[in-house]
Protein backbone atom coordinates (compact mmCIF):
# COMPACT_ATOMS: atom_id res chain seq x y z
CA UNK A 1 0.00 0.00 0.00
CA UNK A 2 2.10 2.73 -0.97
CA UNK A 3 -0.18 5.98 -0.89
CA UNK A 4 -2.96 6.97 1.75
CA UNK A 5 -5.21 7.45 -1.72
CA UNK A 6 -4.51 3.36 -2.46
CA UNK A 7 -5.35 2.56 1.60
CA UNK A 8 -9.04 4.50 1.47
CA UNK A 9 -9.40 2.93 -1.55
CA UNK A 10 -9.36 -0.57 0.00
CA UNK A 11 -10.47 0.17 3.49
CA UNK A 12 -13.67 1.60 5.09
CA UNK A 13 -12.35 3.90 8.01
CA UNK A 14 -13.25 6.00 10.38
CA UNK A 15 -11.02 8.53 12.12
CA UNK A 16 -10.39 8.56 16.42
CA UNK A 17 -8.34 11.29 17.95
CA UNK A 18 -6.18 10.75 21.10
CA UNK A 19 -4.06 12.85 23.30
CA UNK A 20 -0.89 11.74 24.38
CA UNK A 21 1.39 13.85 26.50
CA UNK A 22 -0.57 17.22 25.41
CA UNK A 23 0.40 15.93 22.06
CA UNK A 24 -2.83 15.46 19.32
CA UNK A 25 -2.66 12.19 16.90
CA UNK A 26 -5.82 11.32 14.55
CA UNK A 27 -5.42 7.65 13.67
CA UNK A 28 -7.79 5.83 11.61
CA UNK A 29 -9.39 2.07 12.37
CA UNK A 30 -11.71 0.29 10.55
CA UNK A 31 -15.14 1.50 10.12
CA UNK A 32 -16.27 -2.18 10.09
CA UNK A 33 -15.03 -5.74 11.45
CA UNK A 34 -16.85 -7.76 9.27
CA UNK A 35 -14.35 -7.68 6.70
CA UNK A 36 -11.42 -9.29 8.85
CA UNK A 37 -13.73 -11.74 9.75
CA UNK A 38 -13.43 -15.63 8.91
CA UNK A 39 -17.54 -16.68 8.50
CA UNK A 40 -16.74 -20.06 9.41
CA UNK A 41 -14.90 -19.46 12.44
CA UNK A 42 -15.45 -15.86 14.26
CA UNK A 43 -13.25 -16.02 17.05
CA UNK A 44 -10.35 -17.82 14.90
CA UNK A 45 -7.67 -14.69 14.35
CA UNK A 46 -10.27 -12.53 15.42
CA UNK A 47 -9.18 -8.64 14.56
CA UNK A 48 -7.70 -7.72 17.58
CA UNK A 49 -5.60 -5.61 16.19
CA UNK A 50 -8.44 -3.50 14.87
CA UNK A 51 -8.82 -1.07 18.04
CA UNK A 52 -7.21 0.64 20.08
CA UNK A 53 -6.00 -0.87 23.80
CA UNK A 54 -6.70 1.21 26.71
CA UNK A 55 -2.81 -1.14 27.37
CA UNK A 56 -1.64 0.71 24.36
CA UNK A 57 -2.22 4.26 25.27
CA UNK A 58 -0.79 3.55 29.04
CA UNK A 59 2.19 2.15 27.18
CA UNK A 60 2.09 5.27 24.56
CA UNK A 61 2.49 7.61 27.52
CA UNK A 62 5.10 5.96 29.41
CA UNK A 63 7.46 5.87 26.42
CA UNK A 64 6.62 9.87 25.59
CA UNK A 65 8.18 10.43 29.18
CA UNK A 66 10.83 8.65 28.85
CA UNK A 67 14.18 10.56 27.46
CA UNK A 68 14.44 9.65 24.12
CA UNK A 69 18.32 8.13 22.82
CA UNK A 70 19.85 7.87 19.63
CA UNK A 71 21.41 5.23 20.03
CA UNK A 72 19.05 2.95 21.60
CA UNK A 73 16.66 0.99 19.20
CA UNK A 74 13.36 -0.25 20.60
CA UNK A 75 11.02 -3.19 18.65
CA UNK A 76 7.72 -2.95 19.38
CA UNK A 77 5.91 -6.24 18.96
CA UNK A 78 2.08 -6.65 17.87
CA UNK A 79 2.02 -3.34 17.06
CA UNK A 80 -1.68 -3.23 15.69
CA UNK A 81 -3.02 0.14 14.30
CA UNK A 82 0.32 1.60 15.34
CA UNK A 83 -0.38 4.02 17.91
CA UNK A 84 2.42 3.08 20.50
CA UNK A 85 5.18 3.47 17.80
CA UNK A 86 3.97 6.46 16.44
CA UNK A 87 3.75 8.29 19.72
CA UNK A 88 6.97 6.44 20.59
CA UNK A 89 8.58 8.44 17.24
CA UNK A 90 7.04 11.63 17.70
CA UNK A 91 8.70 11.90 21.20
CA UNK A 92 12.01 10.90 19.18
CA UNK A 93 12.75 7.04 19.98
CA UNK A 94 14.13 5.05 17.80
CA UNK A 95 11.72 2.35 17.31
CA UNK A 96 10.62 -0.14 14.64
CA UNK A 97 6.59 -1.46 14.22
CA UNK A 98 6.45 -4.97 13.89
CA UNK A 99 2.85 -6.97 12.96
CA UNK A 100 2.02 -10.08 11.61
CA UNK A 101 -0.89 -9.11 9.96
CA UNK A 102 -1.27 -8.00 6.37
CA UNK A 103 -4.32 -5.33 7.14
CA UNK A 104 -2.84 -4.15 10.39
CA UNK A 105 0.38 -3.53 8.87
CA UNK A 106 -1.68 -1.30 6.03
CA UNK A 107 -3.15 0.49 8.75
CA UNK A 108 -0.01 1.06 10.69
CA UNK A 109 1.40 2.22 7.63
CA UNK A 110 -1.24 4.85 6.66
CA UNK A 111 -1.14 5.69 10.47
CA UNK A 112 2.55 6.46 10.47
CA UNK A 113 2.00 8.45 7.36
CA UNK A 114 -0.88 10.41 8.40
CA UNK A 115 0.91 11.84 11.80
CA UNK A 116 4.10 12.83 9.95
CA UNK A 117 5.75 9.43 10.92
CA UNK A 118 6.49 8.63 7.53
CA UNK A 119 10.25 7.11 8.51
CA UNK A 120 8.79 5.10 10.76
CA UNK A 121 10.61 1.36 10.34
CA UNK A 122 7.13 -0.41 9.97
CA UNK A 123 7.98 -4.95 9.74
CA UNK A 124 6.23 -8.01 9.43
CA UNK A 125 7.29 -10.26 12.03
CA UNK A 126 5.93 -13.96 12.98
CA UNK A 127 7.03 -15.23 16.30
CA UNK A 128 7.19 -18.56 15.07
CA UNK A 129 9.73 -17.75 12.29
CA UNK A 130 11.49 -14.63 12.68
CA UNK A 131 13.79 -13.60 10.82
CA UNK A 132 15.07 -10.63 12.68
CA UNK A 133 18.80 -10.15 12.32
CA UNK A 134 19.11 -7.30 14.81
CA UNK A 135 19.14 -7.14 18.66
CA UNK A 136 17.21 -4.11 20.67
CA UNK A 137 17.71 -2.53 23.41
CA UNK A 138 13.87 -2.58 24.41
CA UNK A 139 11.08 -4.77 23.05
CA UNK A 140 7.82 -3.34 24.32
CA UNK A 141 4.21 -4.38 23.38
CA UNK A 142 0.93 -4.23 25.30
CA UNK A 143 -2.22 -6.68 25.58
CA UNK A 144 0.27 -9.23 23.70
CA UNK A 145 -0.57 -13.08 23.55
CA UNK A 146 -1.61 -15.00 26.85
CA UNK A 147 -1.96 -18.43 24.17
CA UNK A 148 1.02 -20.91 25.86
CA UNK A 149 1.89 -21.35 22.06
CA UNK A 150 2.44 -17.99 22.01
CA UNK A 151 4.31 -17.36 24.71
CA UNK A 152 7.02 -19.48 23.68
CA UNK A 153 7.64 -18.24 20.44
CA UNK A 154 7.49 -14.71 22.41
CA UNK A 155 10.18 -16.36 25.08
CA UNK A 156 12.53 -17.47 22.07
CA UNK A 157 12.01 -14.20 20.40
CA UNK A 158 13.11 -11.87 23.44
CA UNK A 159 15.91 -14.40 23.79
CA UNK A 160 17.26 -14.39 20.37
CA UNK A 161 16.83 -10.35 19.85
CA UNK A 162 16.92 -8.97 23.26
CA UNK A 163 20.62 -7.49 24.00
CA UNK A 164 22.13 -8.94 27.22
CA UNK A 165 21.43 -5.76 29.25
CA UNK A 166 17.83 -4.57 27.62
CA UNK A 167 14.98 -4.53 28.80
CA UNK A 168 11.11 -5.68 27.51
CA UNK A 169 7.97 -3.85 28.82
CA UNK A 170 4.27 -5.08 28.87
CA UNK A 171 1.22 -3.81 29.60
CA UNK A 172 -1.87 -5.38 29.84
CA UNK A 173 -5.57 -4.50 31.40
CA UNK A 174 -5.89 -6.47 34.71
CA UNK A 175 -7.41 -9.65 34.26
CA UNK A 176 -7.16 -13.14 35.47
CA UNK A 177 -5.70 -14.24 32.57
CA UNK A 178 -2.72 -11.64 32.37
CA UNK A 179 -1.40 -13.79 35.30
CA UNK A 180 -0.52 -16.24 33.30
CA UNK A 181 2.52 -13.58 31.28
CA UNK A 182 4.56 -13.32 35.22
CA UNK A 183 4.09 -17.14 35.62
CA UNK A 184 5.36 -17.49 32.37
CA UNK A 185 8.68 -15.56 32.26
CA UNK A 186 9.15 -15.48 35.53
CA UNK A 187 11.84 -18.51 35.32
CA UNK A 188 13.79 -16.33 32.77
CA UNK A 189 13.52 -12.94 33.77
CA UNK A 190 13.44 -11.14 36.94
CA UNK A 191 10.38 -9.15 36.99
CA UNK A 192 8.81 -5.66 38.51
CA UNK A 193 5.32 -4.93 37.90
CA UNK A 194 4.00 -1.32 38.47
CA UNK A 195 -0.16 -0.65 38.41
CA UNK A 196 -1.74 2.31 36.65
CA UNK A 197 -4.88 4.03 36.36
CA UNK A 198 -6.35 4.87 33.45
CA UNK A 199 -9.28 7.29 34.58
CA UNK A 200 -12.56 8.31 32.36
CA UNK A 201 -15.47 10.18 33.16
CA UNK A 202 -17.29 7.05 34.65
CA UNK A 203 -14.80 4.25 35.18
CA UNK A 204 -11.24 3.58 36.48
CA UNK A 205 -9.34 0.82 34.47
CA UNK A 206 -6.11 -0.69 36.00
CA UNK A 207 -3.62 -1.42 33.81
CA UNK A 208 -0.06 -2.98 34.66
CA UNK A 209 3.35 -2.26 33.29
CA UNK A 210 5.28 -5.00 33.54
CA UNK A 211 9.34 -4.45 33.16
CA UNK A 212 11.77 -7.67 32.40
CA UNK A 213 15.43 -8.18 32.46
CA UNK A 214 17.39 -11.75 31.70
CA UNK A 215 18.51 -13.02 34.76
CA UNK A 216 22.10 -13.07 35.06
Amino acid sequence: MDTIEEFHKTYETETTDIVVNDQKFSLFLPKYLYRFLNPHDILHDFPLWAKIWRASWVLSSYLADRPSDANKRILEIGGGIGLVSIVAATFGHQITLSEYNPDALNFARANAHYNNCPDLPIIHLDWFHPQLKTKFDQIVGSEVAYKETHLNALLKLFKSNLKPDGEIILTWEVRKSAQNLFKFFHAEFDITVSKMSLRSETTTHRIMLMKMHLKK
